[in-house]
């Protein structure tokens, strides 16, 4: 018995010494299998129109896509803020050069995961506009960056373009296009459409996760959205999306 009971102990020892090994293996091949799917290329099949989709496309004026920067399509941090939202070491994409009251400021931009991809994709479905609580200096520096020289992202509205709101900004659709049936807003922060909820598409704050496919994600919508007559007949059924974010 005494001897029995030892190979018990021996073997229930075996056993979780085996289970912290397997647990070790599936998480290094879990980490290897993300960080391949991360560098893989991605891709939105656009096929051809059918004649009937061409048809409706035809009948329904082109809509415009308003994207706000900050959070949504990209995250930055300045010499002088504290990168708590940035893991350390973490490589920004690019580097803006400001001068703000007279001061010289670095700004370090890390895009948003397919944030090209996801342009390039949706300039040919609308007409885009970038539209930004930040200041103009720091607001347009980042737009040229994004644009790439695509020339997709030629007009723009800025903080003096915000209507001051309780200490935050909201933006106003209506002064960028009148009628409200062909316009609508991605943006991170509810506050910033307060007064347009039919007219918005909410999407999760971004700071630094480097498996992020929101952008992705909306894409199936957006490619949908464009044959409608009016964007607030598909969205105002989301509402309860803009309470999630």
């Amino acid at each position: 018995m005494p001897m029995l009971s030892q190979f018990q102990m021996n073997f229930r020892a075996f056993l979780v010494l085996a289970s912290k090994i397997w647990t070790c293996i599936c998480y290094m091949f879990n980490r290897q299998v993300r960080a391949f799917v991360q560098h893989q290329p991605v891709k939105y099949e656009l096929f051809p129109l059918s004649p009937v989709s061409r048809h409706r496309l035809g009948m329904v004026q082109r809509k415009t896509l308003v994207l706000d920067l900050d959070e949504t399509l990209i995250h930055s941090h300045h010499d002088a803020m504290p990168r708590n939202t940035v893991k350390p070491g973490t490589p920004h994409d690019f580097t803006v050069k400001v001068t703000i009251d007279r001061h010289p400021v670095r700004f370090f931009v890390h895009k948003r995961p397919h944030v090209d991809y996801f342009l390039d994709i949706v300039s040919q479905w609308y007409d885009l506009v970038v539209f930004t609580a930040s200041m103009e200096i720091y607001g347009a520096a980042v737009a040229d960056k994004l644009d790439n020289g695509r020339n997709i992202l030629k007009r723009r509205y800025y903080r003096q373009h915000c209507t001051p709101d309780f200490g935050s900004y909201t933006k106003d659709l209506s002064a960028i296009c009148g009628d409200l049936n062909r316009i609508f807003i991605i943006d991170n922060s509810p506050g910033a459409y307060r007064c347009f909820p039919n007219n918005a598409i909410p999407i999760k704050s971004w700071f630094s996760d480097p498996m992020d496919i929101c952008l992705l994600s909306l894409l199936p919508l957006l490619d949908a959205l464009r044959f409608t007559n009016d964007v607030r007949s598909v969205l105002s059924r989301n509402l309860h999306l803009h309470r999630l974010w």
